[in-house]
């Protein structure tokens, strides 16, 4: 056992990026004793839809695209060349089925100008709408408008997340802490970006307490990555030799909002003000997509299930993944009687109590 008071470091001489890919791949990752909250629901079945499959329409137009359905590859990598070559089957998959692709944290093309090209997808994707990405608090580590400006225009994004993770940031051995002045310096940034910015947590989900403290900011939207899938705080833990911070990050795994709870959450506070909902957190069917649609989502994110694919399978297999959340979501449409996803937004969610179920994760 290591002495109470050592200082955490990494356990190998591995890329943070590619031992992140890898322990996502290799471990059990997700909070045990969690899900996301949607199992808890179920939609009422419409045995007499009174429209014809070809009728129904997944799409939606967000951030001036059109998406074949409103699913997103969530945020994962970059910074190394086995993340860049992930990266470019993730982005031509999202071109070829028409949904959208956040990029991994771009921390590292300011650090490391060598990695740039393993974040530069737009000449296989030149019309998916793609989100760029950096850690919020590294706004108190060096990071201004003017390096935020250029991970912008050197991918080619059409809008940019800011992530907070304070958890994740806790437990990683070479964390960074402080996030000290964050708001006011968000609130004075993010107007002079070239474009809309989002609010992303990165798998312990948004509280009311934090999104009314957000919600007035000059931000387009926020993403909700509830707890309930991917555990950021027990990744961190397989990387650290120090045994406190080892059962920090995984008794800790669980810590957060569950993904459901952090949406309902999000509409409540954000209802009426014209910025966009993002839904992760856990999100691996078309069936969870639809639920979160239907419960006020504009935009569904989900990252393990296409980097799985993109790992295993390559381009093909990618595809496979995301044709088949699509046929999943657009066969949950035309069971309950909808046309669009508008229509889908007033289909019934009723409690699984009240239909003589368990709540066992649909599968």
């Amino acid at each position: 056992m290591h002495s109470p008071d050592e200082s955490p470091r990494p356990n190998s001489t591995e890329d943070r990026k590619d031992a992140h890919l890898r322990i996502c791949l290799e471990e059990a990752i997700a909070g045990l004793d969690v899900t996301t909250g949607f199992e808890r629901v179920r939609f009422e079945h419409d045995a007499l839809p009174e429209l014809a499959l070809s009728e129904v329409d997944t799409s939606v137009e967000l951030f001036g695209k059109r998406l074949a359905a409103p699913l997103m590859i969530g945020a994962m990598t970059g910074g190394t060349e086995r993340a860049g070559r992930i990266n470019r089957i993730l982005a031509e998959a999202a071109e070829t089925c028409g949904i959208a692709m956040a990029l991994g944290s771009q921390r590292k093309m300011i650090e490391q100008p060598a990695v740039r090209a393993t974040f530069k997808v737009r000449d296989v994707a030149p019309n998916v709408l793609l989100m760029g990405n950096v850690g919020a608090v590294q706004l108190n580590y060096g990071v201004g408008l003017d390096q935020v400006r250029f991970l912008i225009e050197e991918v080619g994004a059409d809008l940019f997340a800011f992530h907070l993770n304070p958890l994740q940031e806790a437990v990683q051995p070479e964390g960074d802490t402080d996030f000290r002045g964050l708001v006011g310096k968000l609130e004075a940034l993010v107007p002079r970006l070239p474009v809309p910015v989002i609010l992303k947590e990165v798998g312990a989900g948004f509280s009311k307490k934090t999104l009314r403290r957000v919600v007035s900011l000059p931000i387009a939207g926020i993403e909700t990555a509830g707890v309930g899938g991917t555990s950021w705080s027990k990744i961190e833990s397989f990387r650290t030799d120090s045994w406190v911070q080892q059962m920090t990050g995984r008794r800790l795994a669980t810590w957060g909002v569950p993904t459901m709870q952090s949406l309902q959450a999000a509409v409540s506070i954000f209802h009426g003000t014209g910025k966009a909902i993002f839904c992760s957190g856990g999100i691996r069917t078309g069936l969870e997509v639809a639920k979160a649609v239907a419960l006020g989502a504009d935009l569904v994110c989900s990252a393990l299930p296409f980097l799985k694919a993109a790992s295993e399978g390559g381009l093909e297999a990618t595809i496979l993944t995301i044709r088949q959340m699509m046929a999943e979501l657009r066969t949950v449409l035309f069971c309950t009687g909808s046309r669009t996803l508008a229509e889908l937004r007033q289909a019934e969610l009723v409690p699984v109590e009240d239909m003589g179920f368990r709540g066992t994760r649909e599968t």
